[in-house]
């Protein structure tokens, strides 16, 4: 698996692209540079173990590869806790079997530069907002407790503690997928959860 990181990328959106053809593979991750983090895998069983590993926000997968294939990929992340999008980029052309699989886009290659960064930044915008959601439910139980309750309280309810863990992971993730989430997130701060 090749990683393709560097220090300006970490607060970037996380993308996999999995392709058996390393020159393939290596193309659109290179096409991908500069807007978000991007590794790569060569195979269907170096993608699964890549997810394990890390989390991926995008994942830009092959159908036709030899061993583990692309449908087999896609239907092991969805069986699993994978909690990303999932574009396919193939050459296979869709037919009606693509209606009941479980990925997010279907691009045909060979894709151009900009129509897969367009579609990587769709996607990301699509998470970051269920992302978004998902934070504004857990940091509104965390609020009122936080403004109902002690601190002591606070601090012995182990529950608590797991929940204010989630809403710190979920604010960083939507922050890294949607550079404006701030103005959305400053107009959650301005709600007032307290009673009177």
């Amino acid at each position: 698996m090749g990683d393709g990181t560097d220090e300006a990328e970490e607060d970037r959106p996380r993308a996999l692209v999995v392709d058996d053809e390393r020159e393939v593979a290596d193309a659109y991750a290179l096409r991908l540079r500069g807007l978000c983090e991007v590794e790569t895998a060569y195979g269907g069983e170096d993608a699964l173990r890549a997810v394990e590993d890390h989390e991926f926000d995008v994942v830009l997968l092959d159908r036709h590869m030899p061993g583990l294939s692309g449908d087999e990929v896609l239907e092991r992340l969805d069986e699993g806790d994978f909690d990303g999008r999932v574009i396919m980029v193939t050459a296979i052309d869709p037919g009606f079997d693509v209606l009941d699989m479980p990925f997010d886009d279907y691009l045909c290659k060979p894709v151009d530069r900009e129509d897969v960064r367009a579609a990587v930044t769709h996607q990301c915008t699509v998470l970051g907002y269920e992302v978004l959601g998902d934070y504004f439910g857990v940091e509104s139980k965390r609020r009122v407790v936080e403004a109902e309750l002690s601190a002591e309280e606070r601090a012995s309810h182990e529950e608590f503690g797991e929940l204010q863990a989630t809403a710190e992971r979920l604010e960083r993730r939507a922050r890294r997928l949607l550079g404006d989430a701030a103005d959305a997130l400053d107009d959650f701060d301005a709600i007032g959860r307290e009673s009177e």
